[in-house]
C-alpha cells in the first residue's frame, strides 16, 4: 500500500519527525490492524523530502515479515535517494529486538549495493520510538 501526504514536502529532520508521521498513520487504521506490526518504507529525495511512504508488510502481533526485495523495489523504481524504515510494536515496548536488529544490518548492507542509503530504523510505539542509528545499533 503506498502512501501519499497531503503536505508532499514534508521533509525529515529528525527521527522524532518520523514517529510523528507513523503515529498519524497508526491512528487512521482500524482497531483490528492497530494490534498488528506495521513495516513502513519512508522514501526520501536528496533533500530528506517524502516522496512517498510504503507499507511493506502488516503482520502479526509480534512480528512482520519483510525481505529486502520487498523494501528496495520501489526504492530503485522510485529513484529514492535514501530511506528510513520504521515499524510498530504493538507490545508498546520501543526496544528493538534481535531479529529487528539483524533485519537493519542485512538491509543496510543490501542498500549499500543499490546505492541507495539506509538513514535509520525506527521502532515506534504509541508513547515513543528507538532510532537505532541514534543509539548507534547499525
Amino acid at each position: 500500500m503506498i502512501i501519499h501526504l497531503k503536505d508532499s514536502t514534508k521533509i525529515i529532520f529528525s527521527p522524532k519527525s518520523v514517529w510523528e508521521v507513523t503515529r498519524e498513520l497508526l491512528a487512521s487504521e482500524d482497531e483490528v490492524d492497530r494490534d498488528k506490526e506495521h513495516f513502513w518504507v519512508f522514501h526520501l529525495d536528496v533533500r530528506n523530502r517524502i516522496k512517498l511512504i510504503e507499507l511493506v508488510s502488516l503482520g502479526t502481533l509480534n512480528s512482520s515479515l519483510v525481505h529486502p526485495r520487498e523494501v528496495f523495489t520501489r526504492a530503485v523504481g522510485e529513484r529514492s535517494a535514501q530511506i528510513i524504515i520504521a515499524h510498530n510494536h504493538p507490545s508498546g515496548e520501543p526496544t528493538p529486538s534481535d531479529e529487528d536488529l539483524a533485519l537493519t544490518k542485512r538491509l543496510k548492507k543490501a542498500g549499500e549495493l543499490l546505492g541507495i542509503e539506509l538513514i535509520d530504523h525506527l521502532v515506534v510505539t504509541g508513547d515513543g520510538y528507538t532510532s537505532m542509528k541514534k543509539e548507534a545499533l547499525f
